[in-house]
């Protein structure tokens, strides 16, 4: 398995539109951009070859709401980008790694994503990433 870079970090916020405030006023962090759908919003802010991404539910009911109603809000998960996800899944399940997602799924900005188990990653959330080919990671924003 080839890990590229950490392609970003989850935080898990209550609004993102008030998270803003902090990371574009006060850090001076130029938005990337957002993303949403019908279960979550999305505010990326590209550092470096990386990205911060808050995460907010859109409903009072969505797991991220949730989370921020039973004191779970904060850093989520780290994601690193991989060259070939297949191939990082059938070696960590080779390893014996417990995988949340045994099959990649789409993420944001079109990218093919899986979770790990925090059971087997010392309980931190760990998702993996392959973006798009010929993609990058700020590609689908809006």
């Amino acid at each position: 398995m080839k890990i590229k870079r950490i392609e970003h970090v989850g935080v898990i916020v209550r609004d993102v539109e008030q998270s803003r405030k902090l990371w574009e006023d006060c850090f001076g962090i130029p938005l990337g951009g957002t993303e949403a759908n019908e279960r979550r919003r999305l505010a990326l802010y590209p550092i470096g070859e990386s990205m911060v991404e808050l995460i907010a539910g859109t409903t009072p009911d969505s797991k991220h709401q949730r989370m921020v109603d039973e004191g779970k809000g904060g850093l989520n998960h780290i994601c690193f980008e991989v060259e070939d996800i297949d191939e990082a899944l059938a070696e960590l399940k080779e390893k014996g790694i417990p995988l949340i997602d045994k099959v990649p799924r789409i993420g944001h900005a079109g990218c093919r994503i899986a979770y790990l188990d925090p059971s087997a990653t010392e309980n931190c959330l760990i998702e993996l990433a392959e973006l798009p080919k010929g993609g990058h990671h700020d590609d689908g924003w809006s």
